[in-house]
């Protein structure tokens, strides 16, 4: 069964302005990692946040779970996106804030007004920070500010605040573009192991073509907005990847 459905999502950034999404389809099932590769300008990151809406699109339709993302409210569209963890390409955290708050942080949709105004989260919340902290290497960083993390630790921080909102979807822009060769394997090995663990598929944006195929089960590649593949990661081939990326060198 489908965990995440889109039909022909279309989006224009201005009314004058070039399509961005021509019409992108695709589903995501329950043990899925997705990628999505292509060329800068593809609409790679923008179909992601198309599908939490931190985009809006123009026409098409995005439903998780039976549930219909593009034509929610706003109170139907805040729990809707309690059920897609992001992980962000620039990681997105409160500078200022402790490792343990900004992951807790991850848990503000779930608890009323008033107690996110003073962040008093459950026993329990607490007590499940503290153990993807520790999955995620950081235990011993609980108290540490944000800003005061490497580039790696700050999107393992990234990492437990996505899971801890238990999450039906995962959506990951770009998690290692700024990061080296070495950390961007086991990040991305991290949300892999993790999202299996937990049972929660992913649709990863990712600029890395070596890393795309070696994380994930399927592909969808994107050029100028167009969907030019979709379909088991092991069918991508040299003619695949030079459909895709036309003349740029890989």
């Amino acid at each position: 069964m489908a965990i995440l459905e889109v039909r022909d999502l279309r989006i224009r950034y201005s009314r004058s302005g070039p399509e961005i999404l021509k019409g992108i389809s695709f589903n995501v099932e329950q043990d899925d990692f997705f990628a999505i590769i292509g060329p800068s300008g593809a609409g790679k990151s923008t179909l992601i946040r198309c599908i939490n809406r931190l985009v809006e699109p123009d026409s098409g339709t995005v439903i998780l779970n039976k549930k219909n993302i593009t034509k929610a409210g706003k109170r139907e569209l805040r729990k809707a996106r309690r059920d897609m963890g992001m992980i962000f390409q620039e990681f997105n955290l409160v500078e200022r804030m402790s490792v343990m708050d900004n992951v807790l942080s991850g848990r503000l949709g779930y608890i009323g007004n008033v107690r996110s105004i003073f962040r008093l989260f459950p026993r329990s919340d607490i007590q499940k920070a503290l153990e993807l902290l520790e999955r995620v290497g950081l235990g011993d960083f609980v108290d540490r500010r944000a800003d005061a993390l490497s580039g790696g630790q700050r999107q393992r921080v990234g990492i437990a605040r996505a899971l801890i909102q238990q999450p039906q979807l995962l959506l990951v822009d770009e998690p290692t573009s700024s990061l080296d060769p070495k950390i961007s394997r086991e990040v991305m090995g991290m949300i892999k192991n993790m999202s299996k663990e937990v049972g929660v598929p992913v649709l990863c944006n990712i600029h890395d073509v070596q890393l795309a195929l070696d994380f994930s089960n399927k592909v969808i590649g994107l050029q100028d907005g167009i969907k030019k593949f979709e379909g088991p990661t092991n069918e991508v081939d040299k003619s695949t990847l030079e459909e895709i990326y036309a003349m740029e060198i890989l």
